[in-house]
C-alpha cells in the first residue's frame, strides 16, 4: 500500500511541475499611462523553443494617444527600428514591414487592452545585448528594457 500511495505522489508531483516549466516559457508585462513598463529586465530560458509575452495595458487612455507595444531588437538596432516604425505609421504598428532587425512584436493597444506576442529563442544568441521597447511615436526612449537569453 505505501508503495502505491508513494507512485500516486510522485505522479501527481509530475503532474505539478509540468505546468511550471511551461510558465517559464511565458510572462505578463504591464504597460500604463505614464509610459512605463512594470519590468526592467526579461530572461528568457535557452530551453524554450518560444517564448511568449503578454502585455496588458493597464492605463485607460486611448491607443490613438497613449498606445503602447512590445518590439523586440538587438540593442544596437533600437534608434534605427524605433524610427523606421515611425515612418511606417498606426497603420503598421509603428514596425516597418519585413524589418529584419525586428526579432519580435505585437500590436498597437490602448488602455483595457492586452496583446501576445511570441518570440522565436532560436532567434537569440547568448551574450548578444537585446532591448524590449515600445515604438509608439515618442516612447522608446522611455519605454524599455532589456532582454537576455540564460
Amino acid at each position: 500500500m505505501k508503495k502505491i500511495l508513494m507512485t500516486v505522489a510522485l505522479c501527481a508531483a509530475g503532474a505539478i511541475s509540468a505546468p511550471a516549466m511551461a510558465a517559464d516559457c511565458a510572462l505578463t508585462v504591464e504597460s500604463n499611462d505614464a509610459m512605463q513598463f512594470n519590468v526592467k529586465n526579461i530572461d528568457v530560458p535557452k530551453a524554450c523553443k518560444k517564448f511568449s509575452v503578454t502585455l496588458k495595458h493597464v492605463g485607460k487612455m486611448p491607443k490613438t494617444s497613449m498606445g503602447h507595444n512590445m518590439v523586440v531588437t538587438t540593442t544596437a538596432d533600437v534608434a534605427a527600428a524605433a524610427a523606421d516604425g515611425m515612418k511606417a505609421g498606426a497603420a503598421a504598428d509603428y514596425v516597418k514591414a519585413g524589418d529584419t532587425r525586428v526579432l519580435a512584436h505585437s500590436k498597437v493597444i490602448g488602455g483595457g487592452e492586452s496583446t501576445t506576442l511570441d518570440i522565436d529563442v532560436a532567434k537569440l544568441k547568448a551574450g548578444t545585448d537585446y532591448t524590449f521597447f515600445c515604438s509608439f511615436p515618442g516612447h522608446y526612449s522611455i519605454m524599455k528594457g532589456s532582454l537576455k537569453l540564460i
